[in-house]
């Protein structure tokens, strides 16, 4: 006798737009005030959805806090596929674009899936694990761009790019968080420029 649980039923189209309202109330609640100072009952009002509805999609708040993660994940990677990071053109639009999106929020809230991260990661196994796979989705897209690069020979002998795209991620974030406490972009110029001058040279080109 099977002991496999049934799948779910997939939702119908009025579900899967109440669900990601939901989501999407979480995700702005919890950027702007942080997983320990949101509640149910926030983001129910947010969305305007009753309690039956909230815990028809979600059991708990781990649970939605998760899909938060996952959330923040789809719409970060999704952004990077508007930009070539197999040239360098295309990494210099990828950070003008970038630092443009911290200056229009004046420099607040950092990444959305970094912040997540540093609020999570000693708390929740789960949500951790989500947050390390959305880093990996992203840097996967970094990864995609220098490894063309380095098919076409262009970087030079021994540049291994799976290094470069994670460098380049661990820069972002290391910038992102420097810009939400200063207040100012300029730690993440300097982080950006720093490695996309490095790219450059591996290239033999320069800034």
């Amino acid at each position: 006798m099977s002991t496999t649980s049934p799948s779910p039923r997939p939702l119908t189209r009025k579900g899967q737009e109440t669900r990601q309202r939901i989501v999407d109330a979480a995700a702005d609640l919890i950027f702007r005030q942080g997983v320990a100072h949101t509640t149910i009952e926030d983001v129910r009002a947010a969305a305007g959805v009753s309690s039956s509805q909230l815990y028809h999609y979600f059991d708990d708040k781990p649970a939605l806090v998760r899909a938060v993660v996952d959330h923040q994940a789809d719409v970060m990677v999704g952004g990077q596929e508007n930009f070539d990071f197999s040239t360098l053109d295309g990494l210099r639009a990828w950070r003008d674009f970038v630092i443009a999106a911290q200056r229009e929020h004046g420099c607040s809230g950092g990444c959305p899936i970094g912040s997540l991260g540093g609020q999570l990661a000693e708390t929740d196994p789960d949500a951790r694990a989500h947050v390390s796979e959305g880093f990996k989705r992203w840097e996967a897209t970094i990864q995609s761009g220098l490894r063309e690069m380095h098919a076409r020979g262009e970087l030079a002998p021994g540049t291994d790019p799976d290094t470069l795209a994670l460098a380049l991620l661990a820069a972002l974030q290391g910038g992102l968080l420097l810009t939400q406490v200063k207040r100012d972009t300029e730690p993440l110029e300097a982080a950006l420029d720093a490695m996309i001058e490095l790219v450059a040279r591996l290239t033999g080109g320069s800034w």
